[in-house]
């Protein structure tokens, strides 16, 4: 869990001179927040858990750079975003085959398994369907609860883009994932 006595600026300072435990408590914080984002931008769980790795390596080797007076979270996700584009870069040059979304609970009955498993389906296509900025900028303002602000500086461009692109990837969702409404998760 996140320790609140150590800010994650005095963690990377610790880590820049060669701790590794305060890295690993960085990597900790932000680990799962990292996957989400990866595999948001990358289809194959593989290939996202690899960009994941990068973009934590690369972090620990460009700890110098950070600037503390920012915040850490979002100097973070510009390299992860940035690990996450290499990867399909890399991709380009072979062909892969999406694997077998992960199985749900096992305690829940074979009609909700199934349902939640096309669920899952029908919105990993409809976020793929939407334009990468527009994807972007969805998950990581509903599912990461970053500000329209830090993710305009994370992408590149003006918050009201950012705003706008929130906006139209909800509508194009919420209209791809209509017969699904009122399901519960």
């Amino acid at each position: 869990m996140r320790n609140a006595q150590v800010t994650d600026a005095e963690l990377a300072a610790r880590a820049a001179a060669g701790d590794g435990n305060a890295f690993g408590q960085l990597v900790e914080r932000y680990a799962p927040q990292v996957r989400r984002v990866t595999r948001t931008l990358l289809r194959d769980p593989a290939d996202a858990d690899d960009a994941a790795q990068e973009a934590l390596l690369s972090c620990w080797r460009h700890l110098a750079r950070y600037d503390p007076e920012r915040a850490f979270g979002p100097w973070l996700m510009r390299i992860v975003v940035n690990a996450a584009h290499d990867t399909r870069r890399r991709q380009r040059v072979r062909d892969t085959e999406p694997l077998a979304p992960e199985l749900p609970a096992a305690n829940a009955s074979p009609e909700a398994m199934a349902s939640r498993a096309e669920f899952r389906v029908r919105l990993d296509q409809a976020l793929h369907a939407l334009p990468e900025r527009q994807r972007m900028a969805v998950v990581l303002f509903d599912a990461e609860g970053f500000g329209h602000r830090e993710i305009a500086e994370l992408l590149g461009v003006p918050e009201g883009t950012v705003r706008s692109d929130v906006f139209h990837a909800r509508r194009a969702l919420r209209e791809a994932l209509a017969p699904y409404e009122g399901m519960t998760l």
